[in-house]
């Protein structure tokens, strides 16, 4: 067989036989698994197995990725013709199959992370051989995407990883590390070297002629039972409620993922992956999958890339950083630097309040060792690199400095003023403030050009979003560093304009709010708190609340001198008689909306209902599910309206990694569309006609609906 070259691949044949089919896509970035690549993937193994020369063939990669996954460009489009697109998949299914089939040994030697369609192509090859490295990943992501393998995989996987193990890893998106791998079934071995691997992939070529996958042996039993022993039944009955307890309907591939294996394992392979193709053109058609890849994968990717910083800045590097304040927030942004690679100065009050501030760090890196994550040479390495103090002019030669101090106008001024004096002109000074506008606090700086807003999330080594606020007098310069500084830490920024509360407070703020309105109008709390999660909020209202705490909302209220709306008083009042009549301030002191027994679970505090008496028939589940929703999306939408928001995508993004917004919805933004934008619009006129002038939606909203387009028209 002559040797082939191409834009896809190459394969070759060596003296012994032994063909090599190198995955190469010259003009993708990464590997991945395309119609046009599988196509041409197909032909080639075909015309290996033909040739009575070729003994076999090892699969493996030309880039550090041997295959990222699908290409799901190809699904962000509608999909106009079911039928055919399934006949696709079925098309792509009988090509493995005769790879499968063909009576030759096909070995895939993972040289790098094989994801998806990726790890579905190894699934094809006979035998699967990985280097152990822990920067590879093997696995099934598609379910945070809204799909599940197509290629195969959904039906293939109980066979190797057994039903309990199988659910596991595709429910989850499981991405393990060859080890775990290996020790799941999914992966035969591993090698410490790529010439190790290599050559046990051609000795397993050489001793094994003939060649039979676990779904074409009779005698293979699946790992810890089949469909009908009693551990495959209790399984798979287990699995389905606990989907439907967990998803409440709004990932509907989840579902699919058990349905696929229940009857797939009951009919022969090729018969069972009819059914993965037909189950899979329905998830690949749902609005669901549709609005996670558009926003979960494309725009966080892209926004995680660095697409907002302007574009003709010069790069800015960040050797040194200085942190004023080392409480949670300012330790938190110390340690993801350091971590970076960054050498950090920790300024606080006093030395014992900042080496306090860098044990944080230590704590973490201790919990990371414990996991086996990292080693003691590591967590001493990133240590070193973070300088507690209490000195101001410790700063001086920082490159950017992030301002984490306590919500006072009066004090960021001090800081601010003490701080520039050390501070090279040509620097960067960024505030991590989460509601006083980046104006009035630049006020206080002598060069208010390179004055931004840097705002994070907390806990800062979880949270992905930092949302980068553009002052009055911001310029591009500080945008670009403030972009690029996030992108080095491996965060996903969003550039929002100024307003008082930016984006994510302001429109998150909105959310605890109308669950206190709830709450005050009879809605029992634990009825509240249950419906704010079934509908796809991480947790409720009145428990993020406690998290954030009672009295830095009161303290937020109180010190900002705007004109307040009554929405604004109703919330404060209500708020401001749990602090100060009830003592109820918060999760950190241990009482809020919930009480927090030390050592217990926390419950919601009994209290509540001699203030707030309860009334189930108050108001139905569905109007309570609207209304927390579409309070959400309709301050974010005025956000749009105003200038705050620059994209549609923006706000979507930040909803969805900012506070947890549904992801299935496409982020708050989109959720107009996701129900319709006619559908949106009349429920918040009856809103407003029943609860008040808040739910008023601004006319450009009425003009898009009534021109018929997409929330993603906005401004064209």
């Amino acid at each position: 067989m002559e040797t082939i070259q191409n834009k896809l691949l190459s394969f070759s044949v060596d003296s012994e036989g032994i063909g090599t089919l190198v995955i190469n896509q010259t003009e993708e970035s990464t590997n991945l698994f395309s119609e046009a690549f599988i196509t041409q993937y197909i032909d080639v193994a075909q015309q290996a197995i033909a040739d009575d020369t070729v003994k076999g063939v090892i699969v493996t990669s030309g880039k550090p990725i041997f295959m990222a996954g699908a290409d799901l460009r190809a699904l962000l489009e509608d999909i106009p013709d079911k039928k055919a697109f399934t006949e696709r998949i079925l098309h792509l299914h009988a090509g493995l199959r005769s790879i499968e089939t063909g009576g030759k040994p096909f070995v895939a030697a993972i040289n790098g992370t094989a994801l998806g369609g990726g790890l579905e192509l190894c699934l094809a090859c006979h035998y699967r051989i990985a280097i152990d490295s822990t920067k590879i990943k093997i696995g099934f992501p598609e379910i945070k995407v809204g799909l599940f393998p197509g290629g195969g995989g959904t039906v293939k996987a109980p066979y190797l990883l057994g039903i309990q193990t199988g659910l596991m890893y595709l429910l989850q998106g499981i991405e393990a590390r060859p080890q775990k791998a290996l020790k799941d079934g999914l992966i035969d071995a591993v090698a410490e070297t790529e010439g190790e691997m290599l050559a046990a992939a051609k000795a397993f070529i050489l001793a094994t002629p003939n060649p039979v996958q676990p779904w074409d042996d009779k005698r293979h039993k699946i790992p810890g039972g089949g469909i009908w022993t009693p551990n495959g039944i209790q399984t798979l009955a287990g699995a389905s409620g606990n989907v439907g307890k967990l998803t409440h309907g709004n990932y509907p591939s989840a579902q699919k993922i058990v349905k696929v294996i229940h009857d797939g394992l009951q009919i022969p392979i090729d018969r069972a992956l009819e059914v993965e193709a037909r189950s899979f053109t329905q998830a690949a058609c749902s609005k669901e999958a549709k609005n996670m890849i558009r926003t979960g994968f494309f725009a966080i990717q892209d926004a995680a890339k660095g697409k907002a910083r302007p574009k003709d800045q010069p790069k800015y590097e960040v050797n040194k950083l200085g942190v004023l304040g080392a409480g949670m927030m300012g330790a938190g942004i110390a340690y993801v630097s350091a971590k970076a690679g960054m050498n950090v100065v920790l300024k606080d009050v006093s030395v014992e309040g900042a080496e306090k501030g860098k044990a944080y760090s230590a704590n973490l890196l201790d919990k990371a060792i414990a996991k086996k994550y990292s080693t003691p040479e590591k967590k001493e390495a990133l240590l070193a690199k973070i300088t507690p103090t209490d000195d101001p002019n410790a700063v001086e030669g920082s490159d950017l400095i992030i301002e984490a101090v306590f919500e006072n106008v009066d004090l960021k001024d001090r800081v601010t003023k003490e701080t520039e004096a050390v501070l090279g002109e040509d620097k960067i000074y960024g505030s991590n403030t989460s509601t006083i506008p980046i104006s009035l606090l630049a006020q206080s700086s002598k060069r208010p050009e390179n004055f931004i807003g840097i705002h994070f999330f907390s806990p800062v080594d979880k949270m992905p979003l930092v949302e980068i606020i553009v002052g009055e007098k911001t310029e591009d310069k500080a945008i670009a560093a403030a972009v690029d500084y996030t992108v080095a830490i491996k965060k996903v920024p969003i550039v929002v304009n100024d307003s008082r509360g930016f984006f994510t407070s302001r429109c998150f703020g909105t959310f605890v709010s109308e669950g206190m309105f709830l709450l005050e109008e009879g809605v029992p709390a634990p009825m509240l708190e249950r419906i704010a999660t079934k509908i796809g909020m991480p947790v409720g209202p009145l428990a993020v609340h406690d998290e954030v705490s009672l009295t830095l909302s009161v303290h937020i209220f109180e010190s900002d001198p705007a004109e307040k709306q009554e929405s604004e008083k109703r919330t404060y009042a209500i708020v401001k008689n749990l602090v100060e009549n009830h003592k109820r301030t918060g999760k950190r002191d241990g009482a809020g909306f919930y009480d927090y027994p030390k050592g217990g679970q926390k419950k919601l505090w009994p209290g509540l209902k001699e203030i707030f008496t309860p009334n189930v028939a108050a108001v139905s589940e569905e109007i309570i599910s609207k209304r927390l929703l579409s309070r959400q999306v309709l301050e974010s939408y005025r956000c749009l309206d105003e200038g705050v928001l620059r994209s549609t995508t923006d706000g979507d993004i930040g909803s969805i990694l900012g506070w947890g917004f549904p992801i299935f919805t496409g982020g708050a933004l989109s959720y107009i569309d996701y129900v319709g934008m006619d559908n949106f619009i009349a429920d918040c006129d009856a809103f407003k006609a029943a609860y008040g002038a808040h739910w008023e939606v601004p006319q450009s909203l009425r003009d898009l609906a009534a021109a018929g387009k997409s929330i993603h028209d906005f401004g064209k």
